[in-house]
Parts: structure tokens; sequence; C-alpha cells
């Protein structure tokens, strides 16, 4: 009997709520005070990234392949749009985002 599971179990399926708490938890915590300096920033999303990563893998979600993306940019009254597109299992793979802004960024 074949024991390897490919799709998670109803138990760890993706939990939209528990992953935007904790991916705005993480952003709150990391970048309250933060003034946006460009130089800095490529570390600070690589740092962000990680940290979300690491934290949601603590959730336990087992058998899924986390994809994290951090942009961050400065405050100066303008817009910004951005787009992605991706394949995906429409059953089993879903998607969080939260957006943070403080003074400067």
């Amino acid at each position: 009997e074949n024991t390897y599971s490919l799709r998670p179990g109803l138990q760890h399926r993706f939990k939209f709520s528990t992953v935007k708490e904790c991916i705005h938890a993480i952003l709150k915590e990391k970048l309250a005070n933060v003034q946006y300096i460009p130089e800095e920033m490529p570390e600070l999303t690589k740092s962000l990234s990680e940290t979300i990563k690491d934290r949601l893998k603590e959730e336990g979600f087992d058998r899924y392949k986390m994809v994290v993306q951090v942009v961050i940019g400065e405050q100066r009254g303008e817009g910004v749009n951005m787009a992605a597109r991706c394949f995906w299992d429409a059953d089993t793979d879903s998607c969080a985002h939260d957006v943070f802004m403080n003074v400067s960024m």
C-alpha cells in the first residue's frame, strides 16, 4: 500500500486567516518604526520573507511549498500596481497577503 500522500489532509489544509494573521504580526513587529532607506531594503525584504516562511512552517502546513514575496516601497503619495501569475491546484493551493504602511513606507 502506498503511504505517500500527495495532498494535505483536511486538518492540514491552507488556513487563510491563520496565514494572514501570521504575516500581519510579523510585518507589524518588524516594520513599525523602520525608516525607508533604499540601501537597506534588499536585506530587509530577504529577512522578512525568510521570517514569514519559517513561521508558517512552524504552523504545520505539511505538504505545502511556501512562496513568500515581500515588496517594500517608499511613501511618496504615488500608487503602485503589481500583478502575478501562476499555475495551481484550485482544490489545495491558495494565497494570503497583507499590506503594512508606516510613515515612510
